[in-house]
């Protein structure tokens, strides 16, 4: 058989997934592309999806397909490169589309919204449901299209210079949060501040805020802030199940050979699962050093709980009513993460709670 009628025959899928890169893509001419990372370099699990990204893409086109991967600051700011993949300053970035939720709403619900999907139920929506359909129709007005590129699983809620005792000490709070779930921050009465990750400890040492939240145990451990904030409170109720991901430039995109682009898809699948993978590693053996350090691990309280989960299905209205887009992608969301919900109560969450409470 010809190699080519192989390729056609068997799909590049399961040629990647068979380890070997057929003639046809070391046919390919070379491709250099440079990804912009929002992620400062320190983080080896963020940062290092996008080297990983690379990495793989560099091996499943033997070399051919090349891509620089670059922090913050190197070629643009980390709240920038949004503008840089549309304007194909870069072919590619890797990033939290929460960020860009001043452009339009839309782009939180492509990373995470208040009390919204878990992150096993974030890729289901993504992969199976009509998740990566509504958002590449979304982001196709920004000359984009996204790949799943990681997720951390459920957040932390962060890092606070004083006790949250009430929704009294809401009030005023300067809180860095990333992203959109400042808006309901915001309606809660704090103070919502969205800093880069590299900006934080700063900050939150010299009482420019009074409380930042990052990602979880494994980063917020490499970033210091527990020696500036002894507070360290869960459950990071805006983050159930971040996802990051891929954008890249459509022309970049639609320039490549159909064998470059299921390189694409490949590395991107292989990273997603990765990198949450490597967090729940990470994680735990982190949070036992925290603790070790005198951290005060503490829960929201339930009036707090509360609130936000009012106020974000308020705001949740609110935008239906005004933004289109917003309201076309959440009704899908929204409608996807009830029958989950409905699911996750029986099987998942009673086996959770049941071994949660053992001694092994």
């Amino acid at each position: 058989m010809e190699r080519r009628s192989f390729v056609k025959g068997a799909g590049m899928a399961g040629v990647l997934a068979a380890g070997t890169a057929p003639a046809i893509v070391h046919a390919q001419a070379n491709v250099r592309w440079r990804l912009a990372s929002s992620f400062p370099k320190q983080l080896d699990t963020l940062f290092g999806a996008g080297e990983s990204f690379a990495r793989k893409v560099g091996e499943l086109s033997g070399g051919k397909f090349q891509i620089s991967v670059h922090a913050p600051g190197e070629l643009m700011p980390a709240f920038e490169v949004v503008d840089g993949v549309q304007k194909a300053t870069v072919e590619m970035a890797h990033t939290a589309a929460y960020y860009f939720f001043g452009k339009d709403e839309t782009f939180a619900i492509g990373a995470s919204i208040p009390f919204g999907l878990n992150s096993r139920q974030m890729t289901a929506w993504t992969y199976q449901g009509n998740g990566l359909k509504l958002m590449r129709e979304f982001y196709r007005n920004y000359n984009i299209i996204n790949f799943p590129g990681g997720n951390t699983g459920a957040q932390m809620a962060g890092w606070y210079r004083k006790e949250i005792k009430s929704i009294a000490d809401m009030k005023g709070l300067k809180f860095r949060i990333g992203g959109f779930a400042g808006r309901v921050i915001e309606r809660m009465g704090g103070v919502p501040q969205n800093l880069p990750g590299g900006e934080l400890y700063s900050a939150l040492e010299k009482g420019t805020i009074d409380a930042a939240e990052w990602v979880g145990p494994y980063d917020d451990l490499k970033l210091g802030f527990y020696k500036v904030a002894q507070y360290y409170y869960y459950p990071g109720w805006w983050e159930g199940g971040p996802q990051v991901d891929f954008f890249i430039n459509t022309k970049a995109y639609e320039s490549l050979s159909p064998e470059y682009k299921a390189i694409i898809e490949a590395a991107s699948a292989h990273t997603h699962v990765n990198m949450q993978a490597k967090y729940d590693v990470v994680n735990p053996a982190a949070l036992k050093e925290l603790a070790a350090a005198k951290v005060k691990l503490m829960r929201f309280p339930t009036d707090v709980m509360n609130l936000a989960f009012k106020e974000s299905m308020a705001l949740y209205s609110e935008l239906s009513a005004k933004n289109p887009n917003w309201k076309k992608v959440y009704e899908d969301y929204a409608a996807f993460r009830k029958d989950q919900n409905l699911w996750f109560r029986f099987a998942e969450s009673g086996f959770d709670e049941f071994m949660q409470k053992q001694r092994f």
